[in-house]
């Protein structure tokens, strides 16, 4: 079958005696696949990347080098100085299989004059990206590095992003020579790297959009000049660039009174409590991925109608996807979830 790394190629939807998509009509059905896909894994373009390879083992090992002392220390003449020893962390992630199946019937595939395949196809790659990015996002979240708008708690929150809590998070990160992102993985099913200006990234949901534009210096995508904006990107402000992904969602009603100390209004889900929502900045190696067989960590499986003992009619086809893949916070320190609210409009 068909593999994500040879999606350049087109063809016609044909099918070979055995039921299973012809070579040419599986790769033009992978491509549609991921195509529907890739605009939605946001989180896939910032993180340090360690494809493992087939046949060698489920668990990534991440290595850091904890820094050295760098208090000056005079040398005396002729004398050897105290050799200093290193320190090593060790992150260690393990990858899990995640997948799923449609089937379709003979009969909707013979009496519609729409491309039932096809379609089915598209839908099954956005399920197959959103499974991925949600059990990242599951992953960031879970990092112990946060700031809020206003209070000290979750459920005090109740005001939205400011340029004040953005300096806050950068000062914080940059104390903790986190560096800035200079590259990050195209968007595209071919595994490769390519050169950003650096810069901090910062991900939230649509819902922090307004509040974000209303924020001091703020810079629209339409003015990046040679900057070429990502899929699903806002702007930015003073060095932090600002995406979007719906998968970021609320926790509704966790925060303080929906009409805070300034009587601004802010969303709420039951009209009492504000919603809270995640944003997440992030530096550069802040955290890792790991997919099984690296760009070809997603498996398509497209079979049409075939006679099979379980299927002696052939009366069903089938779309399905699996992949096994991980992601792992890396460096606590160089990622800052803010939790804020954001303005009811």
């Amino acid at each position: 079958m068909a593999t994500p790394n040879t999606i350049m190629h087109t063809g016609a939807t044909s099918s070979s005696t055995d039921g299973t998509l012809s070579t040419m009509a599986n790769v033009y059905v992978v491509a549609k696949m991921l195509i529907r896909a890739l605009p939605y894994l946001v989180f896939e373009k910032f993180g340090q990347a360690y494809p493992l390879p087939t046949k060698s083992t489920k668990t990534a090992k991440f290595r850091r080098f904890e820094s050295l002392d760098a208090t000056p220390k005079e040398l005396t003449e002729g004398v050897t100085p105290t050799a200093q020893t290193f320190s090593v962390t060790d992150i260690e992630a393990t990858v899990h299989q995640y997948g799923n199946l449609v089937t379709m019937t003979d009969v909707l595939l013979d009496t519609n004059d729409s491309p039932v395949m096809e379609q089915v196809t598209q839908i099954v790659g956005e399920q197959a990206a959103e499974t991925v990015e949600n059990m990242r996002i599951g992953v960031l979240l879970g990092g112990t590095n946060v700031e809020y708008a206003n209070g000290t708690a979750r459920d005090e929150v109740n005001t939205p992003i400011s340029l004040p809590l953005q300096r806050r998070i950068t000062r914080k990160l940059k104390n903790q020579k986190a560096r800035f992102l200079t590259d990050s993985i195209k968007s595209t099913p071919r595994f490769y790297t390519e050169s950003i200006s650096p810069c901090f990234v910062a991900v939230c949901h649509p819902d922090c959009e307004a509040d974000i534009r209303s924020m001091p210096h703020f810079q629209d995508v339409k003015d990046y000049g040679n900057t070429s904006p990502w899929e699903n990107e806002i702007g930015a402000v003073e060095g932090v660039r600002y995406l979007f992904t719906t998968l970021m969602k609320s926790w509704p009603n966790a925060g303080g009174a929906k009409t805070n100390a300034a009587n601004d209004t802010m969303v709420s889900t039951t009209g009492t409590k504000a919603d809270v929502y995640p944003i997440l900045f992030l530096a550069k190696d802040a955290y890792g991925l790991v997919p099984l067989k690296g760009a070809e960590s997603l498996t398509p499986v497209i079979i049409n109608p075939s006679h099979t003992e379980s299927d002696p009619l052939a009366q069903r086809a089938h779309v399905a996807w699996k992949t096994m893949q991980t992601c792992v916070i890396l460096n606590q320190a160089w990622m800052v979830r803010a939790e804020v609210a954001c303005t009811a409009y």
